[in-house]
């Protein structure tokens, strides 16, 4: 609460507000009519006016600031009060950033695990996944070959996040009243299998997450009320387009409606890939196999991704339709066909990694090997734009090479710059590519071998913006953040601005909020 002025005091301290002018950095400011300096009399007039800065521990220091007539305060002494003012702030780490996690019944989480291996996954073409449960849902070790490599399943991704925000998250809260946002342990991704592999239910798609909002409504409605849903997040570790089928769709397509129902309109949804016109979702990486455990071990894989040489131009993994679809003289011409087939006729000089039936993703050595020889890896869209093997590419040193905007500019605001992606990855027209007659290894030879290796350095400082550590050891890792603490911070900010949008009573004004703004600024130190 804010004090009376009777109570408050104006005293600003001495050494702060007398700073000379003529001392900053070893210059003089000096009038340009008369030559007199200013120092006295800016110094006099800050005096004059008393402060403004009651000293009040419970004062933000925006609100601190505000107070003060900034025309009086030289810009290095503006900064300089913004700098001890933000440190009051400090002492509470907590602040805005309280989570709480809703106590869900196991319906609606744990039980889900035990679809991992149902008989209806035959019609996926990605194996089960039971084993991925091991290391806390890392997966299986890779054995003799390194400590930080797993047979990860980027499906679990909802339980990793869960297990890793209840365990080492540091601003937990018992309480959902005092937090800023609630996470809603709810695994989506697997509660849709039945819906989307389970021929008895592949009608009933629209009724997919209508039980959570059921229960929420009936056990916790305070919660929905209070703020509409605007504070509430989960994880979809899946692409939005599989959760974004119409409820009256006829014919019924691919995929479930969650994304479409109104119940879930207002919620914060991180997936793995969002829609070109996302109103609720934002994509967040895929989750690799790479986990490291330790600052030193991070940096030492980081090390040899910089010193591997590397003798191949250019590589795809890859497979499924695409590799078919090469081999088929009747197929359509597209993006993933034509690499293959360049490839085939460049094999000096492209590396073709065959990942049909999951094999990469039982052995992921099959592709991260080759990655670590390879200065390119080139990232077509496939069913859907992005694609697991983007992360893979940055995580091994390997400059991703995008033929779509939405492959990872349009997608991951909150984990890579995008002002800055031609200093990190290379943008090809498809277009150009499959009609326009571009050879891929034309384009990427003319690079100059010097700007390669820039733009490889830049891959290698994004590494641990895009990977999942492995978070069980404990290990400080020093302020280096990845990928769960950017979507955490992200979530955060999406929604401290839509509460508060909505609590100044203009709910229309959410629809307009840029939830880019809190997007990576400065991921190289600008």
């Amino acid at each position: 609460m804010l004090q009376t002025k009777s109570s408050r005091n104006f005293h600003l301290r001495r050494e702060v507000a007398c700073i000379p002018v003529e001392h900053y950095q070893g210059r003089t400011i000096r009038s340009r009519t008369n030559g007199e300096d200013l120092t006295r009399a800016r110094r006099c007039r800050f005096r004059q006016r008393e402060s403004r800065f009651p000293q009040n521990q419970h004062l933000q220091p925006i609100q601190l600031l505000a107070m003060a007539d900034p025309t009086s305060i030289p810009t290095h002494l503006l900064l300089l009060l913004s700098s001890l003012l933000f440190t009051t702030s400090l002492s509470d780490p907590c602040a805005g950033r309280r989570i709480h996690i809703l106590p869900l019944p196991p319906r609606f989480n744990s039980d889900l695990l035990s679809l991992c291996n149902a008989s209806f996954l035959a019609l996926s073409d990605s194996p089960p996944f039971c084993d991925s449960f091991e290391n806390q849902f890392l997966g299986p070790r890779i054995q003799d070959r390194s400590p930080c490599l797993f047979r990860s399943d980027p499906r679990l991704l909802e339980p990793l996040f869960h297990h890793r925000l209840q365990s080492s998250y540091p601003c937990l809260t018992p309480s959902a009243s005092q937090a800023d946002a609630v996470f809603l342990p709810y695994y989506a991704s697997l509660d849709a299998l039945p819906f989307l592999f389970s021929p008895p239910l592949f009608n009933s798609s629209p009724s997919h997450g209508l039980s959570l909002h059921q229960y929420l409504r009936s056990d916790h409605p305070g919660l929905l009320s209070r703020r509409h849903g605007y504070d509430l997040f989960l994880i979809l570790s899946g692409v939005a387009w599989d959760y974004n089928q119409k409820p009256n769709a006829d014919p019924v397509l691919w995929g479930t409606s969650f994304l479409q129902l109104p119940e879930f309109v207002n919620f914060t949804i991180l997936t793995l890939e969002s829609r070109p016109w996302p109103w609720q979702e934002h994509a967040i990486p895929y989750m690799t196999s790479f986990h490291p455990s330790s600052l030193p071990r991070l940096n030492d894989w980081l090390s040899r991704a910089a010193r591997s040489t590397r003798t191949t131009l250019m590589l795809f993994a890859g497979g499924g339709a695409s590799v078919k679809a090469a081999a088929s003289p009747t197929s359509r011409p597209n993006i993933r066909s034509t690499i293959i087939s360049q490839c085939a006729n460049r094999t000096n000089m492209c590396t073709l990694v065959d990942c049909s039936a999951g094999v990469c993703t039982r052995d992921p050595i099959l592709y991260i090997i080759p990655m670590l020889k390879s200065k390119f890896c080139l990232q077509p869209p496939g069913d859907t734009p992005t694609r697991r093997s983007t992360f893979s590419s940055i995580i091994t040193g390997c400059i991703p090479v995008f033929f779509e905007s939405t492959s990872a500019k349009k997608q991951y605001g909150w984990h890579l710059p995008k002002s800055r992606y031609d200093e990190f990855s290379v943008y090809i027209s498809k277009e150009d590519v499959v009609f326009g007659g571009v050879r891929i290894a034309d384009v990427l030879e003319a690079i100059p071998e010097e700007k390669v290796r820039r733009m490889r350095d830049k891959v290698l400082e994004l590494a641990p913006r895009v990977m999942y550590i492995d978070h069980r050891s404990g290990d400080d890792f020093k302020g280096v953040k990845d990928a769960f603490d950017l979507a955490i911070d992200g979530a955060l900010r999406q929604i401290q601005r839509r509460v508060q949008v909505l609590e100044k009573g203009d709910s229309n004004q959410i629809y307009f909020i840029d939830d880019e703004v809190g997007e990576v600024q400065s991921a190289f130190g600008f």
